[in-house]
């Protein structure tokens, strides 16, 4: 730790606020005290102190060799209760959202970057369509339309027996058989709408506290320079963790456009049929119905386009014509689709599939021309303005797009394969072999094929990695030996030591991993659509002809392809299963949301909910009320993912909170993940930043962390920020003071380091009583982000 440079050292109390990371550590374990008492929050979030802890504001001599500890749990906004497991299934929604933010940095591209956000926008779109799609295929199709009218196929599963066409029934008509199974993906697209503004009031309604808005944004901009903007950071822009009027917005649009999905489905059939025949129901019905499904189809369109995230203000507007009146028209819409359907038409037979190849087909194809669109924007924005630490040089939002499509696509086509299994029996839907029904669109089929040339292609990377890992450990064993000086090392002591070094560096192979996946994925989704398209069949039939070797290529990547696809939807419902009932799978699932649902709802408005917009405003709250209150000093202390939320609580303070509060990062992933990933928003300039913004900062890591790293700021940020490697075991084998073998402990128990105890003192040594002309000086470090707003200007 540099000298402190300012002096002398404040009188007043310390407080050290804690901030666990990933997986949820409880406050007992925060505290190291099995008692813990809740000073503010509620049983979802909240801060807690040792018991003898509550009242030290009012004691404070007994804190003059300590600070204050307190811990702020948040472990229960991302793997509470059993419910929250479902959330699972939400996963392609999330990825989509992720790629949102994932947008290289630029200067001074409004219009580019607001593409950007609209092109991500409408890909999540299309993912509502395909997941309510995969629905109607499986109630509509299969099962109402196909099996239904079948008696071989109806006949052997009594509860279908009052739709069976042979039955003779009143719900023996294909246009009431579709009106009725119409209420499965009805009911999905509602839940959906109902999960999405319950965990809105819930999780991302708190607004920030009133007169905690940072002076920055009170003074006019800077005039312009050519170098950057004197403007906040976007992460401390007042309405950054508040984006309610996006999120009503995209609710409203996404639940339309589940209905008129649902619509098209049903009014389909129903106005071919009538245009086919001279029938009771006359044709211009189902022209009027279609007209109107179109121009809804636009109108969600343009909600979805016209606006993005607005961040400089607290926007907390409704467009309530929007919001109200668009998912209630959609909903009138397929209402009277489903009665113009359930006419008497008694000569009316269901007879092979409904059309809905042709609606997979367009929104795969929408998909893709999306994904490429977008990656020819990021690389214009990466080239701007490029940074050689930025992912894939611009193209991990892209990368994360196309990866969200294909997580779509395995769901949905998992779901359509495994019930078309079930209620074919022993045939093989699409092949033509002892099928009782025709099966599911024919490009599932060919996208389930290319699952395990997908998984072929990726066996030579993985051995590259295999190999390059065994290399690296040879390369880092006599590094350990040098290190820890032994005279007489022990060779497996040494390569267990290397070995976790070792792999804890792949986490910077996931770019290159991650980029090879999305491009095989591109191009062999692309060949499955033209093979779908130009043959019609199932890839077993379509090789009809071809060499003896071809055909069983084909018929054996069909084959596994739809078990493959089948058995990865089963995992994923296991896994909610499992997690509904076992809290400790829970919290497991829990370390993904921690990572995934850090941003907000800003593409997809039924992804898992943002837990941040409730975690930094309480932070922020925290910091401003307890040093107005004391005038003490302040050190926020963040592990892993806690330390992204240290920083963005930072990034929220006014100037006078900044300069009396301290910043400490141990485990931390703030450049390594989200600098690397995430650079409009955790890129160099807004690191430098946040070092200027904050009295001090320090940050622990160690090698053997495969998540946490350097913030690799330099020395003209100042007082240099990183501390490390740090050593790890901290003992190499046994000695007289450890006569056990010491773990590596990684990613884990930083604070167990002596120099945890050192850094935090020194922090504390640093901070002094606010002068008033800090201040002023302070916006000095919050130059950044010279790009204004991202992809929202309005």
């Amino acid at each position: 730790m540099p000298p402190a440079t300012q002096a002398p050292q404040s009188e007043g109390p310390a407080l050290e606020l804690l901030v666990h990371g990933v997986g949820g550590t409880t406050p007992q374990e925060m505290l190291v005290d099995p008692r813990t008492v809740r000073v503010t929050g509620d049983s979802t979030a909240a801060i807690y102190r040792r018991p003898g802890d509550v009242d030290a504001e009012a004691h404070p001599e007994r804190y003059r060799e300590r600070p204050i500890p307190e811990a702020y749990c948040w472990s229960n906004l991302t793997s509470g209760n059993g419910s929250r497991a479902l959330w699972l299934l939400l996963l392609p929604f999330m990825v989509i959202n992720l790629a949102h933010w994932m947008r290289p940095a630029a200067t001074r591209r409004p219009r580019a970057i607001r593409l950007y956000g609209m092109l991500v926008r409408l890909i999540a779109l299309s993912l509502t369509v395909l997941l309510t799609a995969a629905v109607c295929e499986v109630a509509l199709d299969l099962t109402a339309w196909q099996c239904a009218g079948v008696p071989d196929c109806s006949d052997q599963r009594s509860w279908l027996g009052f739709l069976s066409a042979s039955q003779g029934g009143w719900w023996s008509q294909p246009g009431r058989r579709l009106a009725l199974a119409a209420l499965a993906p009805t009911a999905l697209v509602g839940l959906l709408w109902y999960l999405s503004n319950r965990t809105w009031s819930a999780y991302e309604s708190q607004r920030p506290l009133t007169g905690t808005v940072p002076e920055d944004d009170a003074a006019p901009p800077a005039p312009e320079t050519d170098a950057v903007h004197a403007v906040r950071p976007a992460l401390g822009r007042p309405g950054f963790w508040y984006g309610r009027r996006l999120v009503a917005r995209l609710r409203a649009a996404h639940t339309a456009a589940g209905f008129l999905t649902v619509t098209a489905f049903v009014a389909g059939a129903a106005a071919r049929r009538d245009r086919s025949v001279t029938g009771p129901v006359p044709a211009v019905f189902g022209r009027l119905i279609e007209v109107l499904l179109v121009a809804g189809a636009l109108v969600v369109i343009w909600v979805v386009c016209r606006r993005g995230r607005s961040e400089r203000r607290l926007d907390n507007r409704l467009d309530r014509a929007v919001v109200t009146y668009l998912p209630a028209t959609a909903l009138v819409l397929l209402v009277l689709a489903a009665l113009h359907a359930a006419w008497s038409r008694p000569a009316w037979i269901s007879a092979g599939a409904l059309p809905g190849d042709v609606m997979f087909r367009v929104v795969t194809l929408a998909q893709g021309a999306l994904v490429v669109l977008l990656a020819v924007v990021s690389l214009n924005l990466y080239r701007r303005s490029p940074e050689p630490r930025t992912v894939m040089r611009g193209l991990g939002g892209p990368a994360v797009a196309m990866l969200a499509c294909a997580l779509g696509g395995v769901m949905t086509g998992g779901v359509a394969q495994r019930v078309a299994d079930w209620l074919d029996g022993p045939g093989s839907p699409g092949m033509g072999r002892s099928a009782l029904i025709e099966g599911p669109p024919v490009l599932l089929s060919w996208q389930a094929s290319v699952i395990p040339v997908l998984l072929v292609l990726l066996v030579i990377p993985g051995l590259v990695l295999v190999l390059r890992t065994y290399r690296a450990v040879r390369r880092l064993e006599p590094l350990v030996d040098a290190e820890y000086e032994e005279e007489r090392p022990d060779a497996a002591r040494t390569r267990q030591i290397a070995r976790i070094r070792a792999t804890a560096a792949l986490t910077d192979s996931a770019p290159g991993m991650l980029g090879l996946v999305s491009g095989a994925t591109l191009l062999l989704g692309a060949g499955a659509v033209g093979g779908a398209w130009a043959s019609g069949q199932v890839p077993g039939l379509a090789m009809d002809g071809s060499s003896p070797f071809v055909e069983s290529v084909a018929e054996a990547a069909q084959s596994t392809g739809s078990w493959l696809v089948g058995f990865g939807f089963l995992v994923f419902v296991a896994c909610g299963r499992r997690a509904y009932r076992d809290a400790s799978a829970r919290r497991t699932i829990g370390i993904l949301w921690d990572v995934g649902t850090f941003w907000p709802r800003a593409a997809h408005p039924f992804a898992p909910p943002c837990y941040a917009e409730r975690a930094v405003p309480d932070l922020a709250s925290r910091m401003c009320g307890w040093t107005a209150r004391t005038r003490g000093r302040l050190v926020i202390s963040g592990h892993s993912q806690g330390s992204v939320l240290a920083a963005s609580a930072v990034w929220q303070l006014p100037a006078e909170t900044r300069g009396r509060v301290a910043l400490l990062t141990y485990g931390s992933p703030i450049e390594r993940l989200y600098g690397r990933w995430f650079p409009a928003y955790f890129g160099p300039v807004q690191l430098h930043g946040l070092r200027k913004s904050v009295h001090c900062w320090r940050n622990l890591w160690r090698a053997t962390d495969p998540i946490g790293g350097e913030v690799r700021l330099g020395d003209e940020s100042g007082p240099e920020v990183d501390r490390g490697p740090l050593r790890d075991p901290l003992v190499y084998g046994r000695t007289p003071e450890h006569p056990l073998p010491e773990p590596v402990l990684g990613h884990s128990d930083y604070q167990a380091d002596p120099v945890f105890a050192q850094e935090r003192a020194a922090l504390l040594e640093r901070l002094v009583p606010v002068l008033p002309h800090q201040a002023s000086d302070s916006g000095q470090g919050l130059r950044g982000v010279p790009e204004g707003l991202p992809d929202t200007a309005e």
